[in-house]
C-alpha cells in the first residue's frame, strides 16, 4: 500500500511533524511520500487536517483477481469492525460471492508466530527480546536503530507467517490478496493489498451487496478461532502473565519509546521482554477511525470474536519455518558534513552556538533536517527559527536603510504620528531636523556614485552617534535625512541642528574632501500643542530648510511661527 498526497493539500506541512520515518518530501509548496523511506505507521493521515492523505492499495489488480476466481484472500481481523454492523458472516459471505476461492482471516498467522514465542519464553536467558510482531516496529529499528537489530524476536511477522502458510497450502504460485490495514511492512510478499475501503468498492463494482448476505456462513469457514495466540501474535499466556507481573516485561507503545530502549541497550541493561507496538494495536489504526472511538472498536471485536479452541487450529502438515533474521538498512549516503554545517548555518544557531534541536521541523534535530534538506525532502519554510530570521531580517529591511544604516521613511512618519499623539496628551513638544547635503548631484557629477554613496553612509553613521537614544534619524530619502528629536522645543531643535551642520563638515574633510565639498543645509522646526492643535512641523522644517538652500546653503534656517500656524489650517 502507498500513502498518497491529494489535491486538498495545502502545504501545511502538519503531515512533516508528525511522520516519525521522516519520509514527508517538501519541495516548494509540493509535498509528497517518499515510498522507498515510508513504514506505513499511518500517523500522517490523521495528523493531516485537510483529509490531503490517502492510503492506496492495488485495486485493479484485486479486482481482476477476484474475478479469475482463483484467488485466497486475507482478510485482516479487523474487517469486524471496519464493516459494523454487517455480521462476520455476511463480510466472509460476501468475500465469496465476490469470486475470492477461500478467505482466511489472520489467525493462523497469529498462532503460529505465537507458538514460536511459547519456545522463546521457555529459555529466557537472552536479556532481552523485542517484539517483532509490528511491521512498523521492525522497519523502525532496521532503519534507526541498527544497535537494537539483534535484539529483535526472531520470528516472522503474522502476516509474513500466514502468508508463507498459504503458500505451502495452496502452492507457491497460488495469487493472495490482503484487505486490511495498511501496516504490514514493506515487503509485501502478495499479489495485491488493498484497504477495506478498497475491499468495499471492489464488492460494489462486483455487484455484491454485503447487506443482502445471509447471517450465516454459506460455506465451511476457514479457521477463526484461536487456540494459543492472543491478537497481534502474542501467546494468551504470556499477555496474561504480563498483566499479572511486571517483572521481566516492559511494555512500550509508540515509536518514540525506541530512544529510551536504544540506551538502555547500550547501557547494559537487561529488559527481559519488550513489548512494544507503535500504537495502541490494529484497533487503534487510523483507518478505523478517530481516537476516541477506540474502547468502541474494542468491544464491537470482541464480540465478534469467537470461542477459543481447546485443540490445535494449525495443520501440523503444512511445512512453514516462522524463524526470521532482520537485517537493518540505510537510506542512502549521508551528505558531507561541509554541506550539513552550510545548511545549519542558513538556519542560525542559539546564543551559545548550539543547534535549536526543536524538532518544529518534524526531524529530531538540526543534522537530521539538514540531512534531509540536501535530499531534497525538506524545505526551509519548515524550520521556525529560520523562518523567525527571515521575518526579522525583512522587518529591519523595512525599517533599516541599508545604506546609511538609519531608519526608513515609513519609520520616520510613524514616529511623528506617534509623538504628535503623545505631544497632545502630554502638552511637550517635540523637534524636527531636516537636513540635505548642499551640491550632491554635482558632488555625484564628479567623484561618481560610488564616493557619492560613502559620504551618504558616512553622513548616516555619524547622524546614529549625534542623536540620543530616544531621538530618531530617518533618511528622508536620496539625501535629505530628518531627526525627530524628543522632548526638545524650537530653541533646542536649532541647536542640535547646528551641531549636525558642522559635524557633517568635518565628515567631509575626514573623507579627504577639500572645504567646502560636502556641507549640508539645515531647517529646524518644532511642534508645540500650546500653539497648535495639528500643525505639520515636518513641512515647516522643509520649508525652513529651502531657505537656508537658498540663501547659499551650509546654513541652518528654523521655522516662522507664522509657518506653522499656517500649516495647521
Amino acid at each position: 500500500m502507498r500513502f498518497e498526497v491529494n489535491e486538498n493539500c495545502v502545504s501545511c506541512l502538519a503531515c512533516v511533524r508528525a511522520c516519525p520515518a521522516q519520509a514527508i518530501a517538501v519541495d516548494g509548496l509540493n509535498v509528497g511520500v517518499v515510498d522507498d523511506a515510508c513504514i506505513r505507521a499511518g500517523a500522517c493521515v490523521p495528523a493531516c487536517p485537510h483529509d490531503a492523505i490517502d492510503i492506496v492499495g492495488d485495486l485493479s489488480r484485486a479486482l481482476n483477481l477476484a474475478k479469475a476466481g482463483e484467488a485466497v484472500l486475507m482478510l485482516g481481523a479487523e474487517a469486524a469492525v471496519y464493516f459494523y454492523p454487517f455480521t462476520p458472516e455476511q463480510v466472509v459471505n460476501a468475500c465469496y460471492r465476490a469470486g475470492f476461492q477461500t478467505v482466511h482471516r489472520g489467525v493462523i498467522g497469529d498462532e503460529l508466530v505465537a507458538a514460536e514465542y511459547d519456545a522463546l519464553f521457555a529459555d529466557r536467558s537472552w536479556g532481552t527480546l523485542i517484539r517483532s510482531t509490528c511491521p512498523v516496529v521492525v522497519e523502525r529499528i532496521r532503519r534507526r536503530y541498527p544497535e537494537l537489530v539483534s535484539f529483535l524476536a526472531p520470528v516472522k511477522t503474522p502476516f509474513a507467517a500466514e502468508v508463507g502458510y498459504l503458500r505451502a497450502m495452496y502452492g507457491a504460485d497460488v495469487p493472495i490478496v490482503y484487505a486490511g490495514l495498511g501496516n504490514v511492512g514493506t515487503d509485501t510478499q502478495v499479489e495485491a493489498l488493498i484497504t477495506f475501503e478498497e475491499l468495499a468498492e471492489l464488492f460494489r463494482a462486483l455487484g455484491v451487496d454485503v447487506a443482502s448476505q445471509h447471517l450465516y456462513f454459506g460455506r465451511i469457514p476457514e479457521v477463526d478461532q484461536r487456540h494459543v495466540s492472543a491478537p497481534g501474535g502474542l501467546p494468551y499466556g504470556v499477555l496474561q502473565e504480563m498483566r499479572m507481573t511486571s517483572r521481566g516485561f516492559v511494555k512500550v507503545r509508540g515509536l518514540d519509546g525506541l530512544e529510551a530502549v536504544a540506551r538502555a541497550v547500550a547501557d547494559g541493561v537487561e529488559l527481559g521482554f519488550v513489548d512494544i507496538l507503535h500504537n495502541e494495536g490494529s484497533l487503534d489504526h487510523p483507518m478505523l477511525g478517530p481516537p476516541e472511538e477506540l474502547f468502541w472498536r474494542r468491544r464491537v471485536a470482541q464480540e465478534a470474536a469467537p470461542p477459543r479452541s481447546l485443540e490445535p487450529v494449525v495443520d501440523p502438515a503444512v511445512p512453514v519455518d516462522v524463524r526470521m533474521t532482520f537485517d537493518f538498512m540505510t537510506n542512502g549516503q549521508r551528505p558531507a558534513d561541509s554541506e550539513i554545517r552550510e545548511v545549519i548555518e542558513r538556519i542560525g544557531t542559539v546564543a551559545d552556538g548550539s543547534h535549536w534541536d526543536c524538532g518544529a521541523c518534524g526531524y529530531d534535530s538540526c543534522v537530521e533536517f539538514a540531512d534531509a534538506f540536501l535530499k531534497g525532502r525538506a524545505t526551509l519554510r519548515q524550520c521556525p527559527p529560520y523562518q523567525e530570521r527571515r521575518a526579522e531580517e525583512a522587518q529591519r529591511e523595512v525599517a533599516v536603510d541599508e545604506l546609511t544604516g538609519l531608519a526608513t521613511y515609513r519609520v520616520l512618519r510613524a514616529r511623528i504620528q506617534q509623538e504628535v499623539a503623545r505631544s497632545a496628551r502630554t502638552g511637550e513638544p517635540f523637534g524636527i531636523v531636516f537636513v540635505d547635503v548642499d551640491r550632491f548631484k554635482s558632488v555625484n557629477d564628479r567623484y561618481g556614485h560610488e564616493a557619492g554613496n560613502r559620504i551618504l553612509a558616512a553622513i548616516g553613521g555619524d547622524l546614529q552617534r549625534i542623536v540620543r537614544k530616544t531621538d530618531v534619524a530617518a533618511r528622508y530619502g536620496g539625501d535629505e535625512f530628518v531627526i525627530v528629536l524628543f522632548r526638545t522645543d524650537a530653541e533646542g531643535a536649532w541647536r542640535v541642528g547646528d551641531v549636525v551642520r558642522h559635524s557633517l563638515e568635518r565628515v567631509g574633510r575626514e573623507l579627504n574632501y577639500g572645504p567646502g565639498v560636502v556641507t549640508v543645509s539645515v531647517g529646524t522646526a518644532s511642534h508645540d500643542p500650546r500653539f497648535l492643535e495639528h500643525g505639520d512641523a515636518l513641512e515647516a522644517a522643509d520649508r525652513a530648510l529651502y531657505r537656508a538652500k537658498a540663501a547659499g546653503g551650509n546654513r541652518v534656517e528654523a521655522a516662522e511661527r507664522f509657518e506653522l500656524a499656517e500649516n495647521s489650517h
